[in-house]
């Protein structure tokens, strides 16, 4: 018995999922460059300018934290998952101090001299592993509402809060969303899900209607510069493209051609082809992900792998849904693709947790 758990877990990760995620990885960064060169020629009179700050932060970053992810074995996060999520609330706390960083009028970043780190992005990961831990101790806390459903209320209202007063609405929704499904995987009955969910959609509602801004944005869902723009470099991009960095519509036309409009950018140059490639990749990943979720030998692991997955799944279906006039723009950048070294740190640390699962279950 202890030579075939020896065996188990010196097997390696799941090189499939690992390999989906590598060429996400790099063909992002070859979509990047495309989608910013431009930008980065008018604004800095450098064409690789935004390539350059997601190599040296973004990727950097991510490699070390895939590197400790992948390495370190996962039931030490486990141990650790109440500190991390303290550290997390405080530095989402510290936004609103001198500490932080405000742009177009949002308190989302913490100025760290050349880099500009999003706590909200390391909540993806801190809550995730407290939730998985919690709920891993105590079967009856899966079921019950004064035990467990009354506290994850609570946790919840004190993140969701902090973060809507950046503003930062859709990083909650996702963070919310992917929490409540790993409740339910764990037990969590039907009816507290449902009335949950009918509360955060009158909550969000009420944001909407008090917040100029995102009302905006919801009325310019059926019509409106930004979603028309996206349409038409989508539609222009045919079944094969127009050629890999000959995009018109990335500086001119579209607003953000590097964040949250860069799958436009992809289906322009790179036409229905480049589109379908990409997301191929991300239901590799999804696929792969519920597989090692299905493989895992303790509810820790397994939640922690099924918070990841939802986490990544629900922001790229987000953000590919808003760009294709699907659903509402919300600003959600594209999990390693689009600019952000946060965002790209996070996801890659993810990945490399993930990997570690598959290599120890």
């Amino acid at each position: 018995m202890a030579k075939r758990a020896l065996i188990r877990s010196g097997k390696g990760p799941d090189f499939i999922f690992l390999a989906a995620v590598v060429i996400l990885v790099v063909f992002g960064l070859m979509m990047l460059s495309s989608a910013s060169s431009d930008l980065g020629k008018i604004k800095f009179n450098d064409s690789n300018y935004y390539l350059k700050r997601q190599l040296m932060y973004g990727l950097s970053l991510g490699i070390l934290g895939f590197l400790i992810g992948l390495f370190i074995h996962y039931k030490r996060w486990q141990k650790f998952a109440v500190p991390l999520l303290g550290i997390s609330i405080l530095l989402l706390a510290l936004v609103f101090t001198p500490l932080g960083f405000k742009a177009g009028g949002a308190n989302r970043w913490l100025n760290f001299g050349p880099i500009l780190f999003q706590p909200a992005e390391l909540l993806k990961i801190t809550f995730i592993i407290y939730l998985a831990a919690w709920l891993s101790k105590k079967k009856e806390r899966q079921s019950s509402f004064w035990e467990g459903f009354l506290p994850f209320l609570a946790v919840v209202a004190l993140i969701t809060g902090l973060i809507f007063m950046q503003p930062a609405t859709t990083i909650a929704v996702v963070i919310v969303a992917a929490s409540l499904i790993v409740y339910f995987v764990s037990g969590l009955k039907m009816r507290y899900v449902i009335g949950f969910s009918s509360v955060m959609v009158l909550v969000i509602a009420l944001l909407i209607l008090a917040s100029p801004y995102r009302f905006e944005r919801i009325k310019n869902f059926t019509a409106g510069f930004h979603r028309e723009q996206a349409l038409m470099a989508i539609g222009s991009g045919g079944g094969v493209g127009v050629g890999y960095g000959n995009s018109t519509n990335k500086y001119n036309f579209l607003p953000e051609p590097i964040g949250d409009s860069i799958f436009a950018v992809i289906a322009e140059e790179l036409g229905f082809a480049g589109a379908i490639f990409l997301i191929t990749l991300f239901v590799i990943i999804l696929i792969r992900g519920v597989q090692i979720a299905k493989n895992c030998r303790d509810q820790f692991s397994r939640l922690v792998v099924i918070g990841f997955i939802s986490i990544i799944t629900i922001q790229a279906i987000i953000n590919i849904g808003a760009i294709s006039g699907l659903l509402p723009l919300t600003g959600m950048p594209l999990p390693f693709v689009s600019y952000g070294s946060s965002s790209l740190a996070i996801f890659l640390t993810m990945t490399g947790i993930i990997g570690n699962i598959s290599k120890n279950t």
